[in-house]
């Protein structure tokens, strides 16, 4: 069954040749799982973990990691490396990112389309992670670990701050107002205020202030991360109560990364666009 938010994204899946479709016959697609990178070491560990999940939900399928940046291995030498004589690159980039932005829109694409040119190379790039259902199961068990009742939900006083890192691009403000309003609707009749750690306003703090002037006093933070990182410390310090942990290994997150690859996948084979690129929604 498709994802009932996918008409959503317009995510690209990026063919990089006129290659076979990495969703027909013979060997499956490379899995290449795409983080931001960090410098905070429990980022890496984090990921590495989410991954291991997957590969362990789906015996066999190729799962690698790549960076945008400030970890290794970084996407560019990932890419490098799926070719080779007589194996040319097949591979779903998915995005472990929770909204749409500069990342998948121009990073992602632009590394692989170094890979123009390579006979019967075949790249594609799924939709960003989120916003999606599976990623507000995660939310609200973090939630829950940190302390939130089921009856809180429909106290006067309580009120919910998504916390996210924050993008100039307006579709990606978009993605996380919807994690919001589908988080409030999991919780019940609790407010949930999207809020950014940078580069878009509301700030966290600032989305704490606002709710209290509205009478929600007893405050928690989402924590809308893939990972542990300065940006989720940052917005965890300012929570008033409790402050859940970013979503890590969680086992939607895991289920949520082979739906996005299998999507792309089985995408229809895509027209051939400016310089030998094409871009169609997931």
């Amino acid at each position: 069954m498709p994802d009932h938010d996918d008409h959503d994204f317009d995510a690209a899946v990026l063919d990089t040749a006129r290659g076979p479709r990495p969703g027909g016959g013979g060997e499956r697609p490379v899995l290449v799982a795409v983080a931001h990178g960090s410098r905070d070491p429990r980022a890496f560990a984090t990921v590495s973990a989410l991954l291991d999940r997957v590969r362990e939900l789906r015996p066999g399928l190729d799962v690698r990691l790549g960076h945008i940046e400030l970890n290794e291995p970084l996407l560019p030498d990932v890419l490098a490396g799926l070719s080779g004589p007589g194996r040319p690159a097949r591979a779903v980039l998915v995005p472990l990112l929770l909204s749409r932005g500069y990342h998948v829109r121009h990073d992602l694409p632009r590394a692989a389309a170094a890979l123009q040119g390579i006979p019967g190379a075949d790249v594609r790039i799924a939709a960003p992670l989120g916003p999606h259902p599976l990623l507000v199961e995660a939310l609200y068990d973090r939630l829950a670990e940190a302390g939130w009742r089921p009856e809180d939900g429909a106290a006067r006083s309580t009120g919910v701050v998504l916390a996210a890192a924050g993008s100039r691009d307006p579709d990606s403000a978009a993605d996380v107002r919807r994690a919001a309003r589908l988080l409030g609707e999991r919780l019940g009749d609790t407010p949930v205020v999207a809020a950014y750690a940078s580069a878009a306003a509301p700030a966290v703090p600032a989305a704490v202030r606002a709710l209290a002037a509205r009478g929600r006093h007893r405050i928690a933070v989402a924590s809308y991360f893939t990972a542990p990182g300065l940006f989720a410390a940052r917005s965890a310090a300012a929570a008033p109560w409790i402050a859940a942990a970013p979503l890590g290994v969680h086992p939607a997150l895991a289920r949520l990364v082979l739906r996005r690859y299998d999507a792309a996948a089985a995408g229809p084979h895509p027209p051939r666009g400016r310089a030998g690129a094409s871009l169609v929604a997931v």
